[in-house]
Formats: C-alpha cells, sequence, structure tokens
C-alpha cells in the first residue's frame, strides 16, 4: 500500500485525495477513504487531506444539473453547512487546492474541505 511505502521511505508530506465526511450516501467508499487516512494518521506522516465531495468537469456532467438545488441549500440556515460541505467543486479548483497543498506542506495534519478548496481558487487560481 502507499502509505506503507511513504512511511518507510520517510515521506516528508504525503497529498492524499479523500473525500468529504460525514455523509449519508456512499457509506462504503467514504470508509474505504477514511481507512487511508487512518493509515496515514498511524504512521504520523505530515499530510493533506483533500476532502471533495464531487467534481465537475468534462465526461461528468449530470452534478451540474443539481447545481440548482445546492445553491437554495447553501442559502438556508438549517442545511447551510451540509451543503458547503457537500459541495460541488470544478477541475480548476482541485488543481488549485492540490498545487496549495503540495507548496504548503503541514508539520502535521491539515485537511482542506470543499470551503478551503473554493476559498484557495479564488485566492490562489491557477498560472496559466
Amino acid at each position: 500500500m502507499a502509505t506503507k511505502a511513504a512511511c518507510d521511505a520517510g515521506v516528508r508530506h504525503f497529498v492524499y485525495l479523500s473525500v468529504a465526511q460525514p455523509a449519508p450516501v456512499m457509506k462504503e467508499f467514504i470508509a474505504v477513504r477514511s481507512t487511508g487516512e487512518q493509515m496515514i494518521l498511524q504512521c504520523e506522516l505530515p499530510a493533506t487531506f483533500i476532502r471533495p465531495w464531487d467534481v465537475l468537469g468534462p465526461g461528468h456532467l449530470w452534478p451540474y444539473a443539481i447545481l440548482p438545488v445546492y445553491w437554495i441549500l447553501e442559502k438556508l440556515a438549517k442545511t447551510r453547512e451540509s451543503a458547503e460541505r457537500l459541495g460541488l467543486v470544478t477541475i480548476s479548483q482541485m488543481l488549485s487546492a492540490l498545487v496549495w497543498s503540495v507548496e504548503n506542506p503541514p508539520t502535521g495534519v491539515q485537511i482542506v474541505d470543499v470551503p478551503r478548496i473554493r476559498e484557495l481558487s479564488r485566492t490562489l487560481p491557477l498560472r496559466r
């Protein structure tokens, strides 16, 4: 497994693409990603866990249909936190978060969740 190899090699920063959590669906997928996070934590590697919910992009267009629902849920106080945590991000936003993560290694563990992914893409847009 990648975590054992990274641990044995003394990797100084492990960037792990995980998934937003907790969530009411995709329990098996989330369980696998959570197990990966736990393995990294057990190894005590400095790590960044990037936690998108779903990534919008070419070949993955169906989530665009539910963007209006997200917009409404983010406006309602009762559902805002969940809608933001389980929000959709773009490939460009993910790339900004990945670049930032590589350029800003932590001393411990840092979590880059959906709101942070969005924030990073606004403050540190990809250089083209």
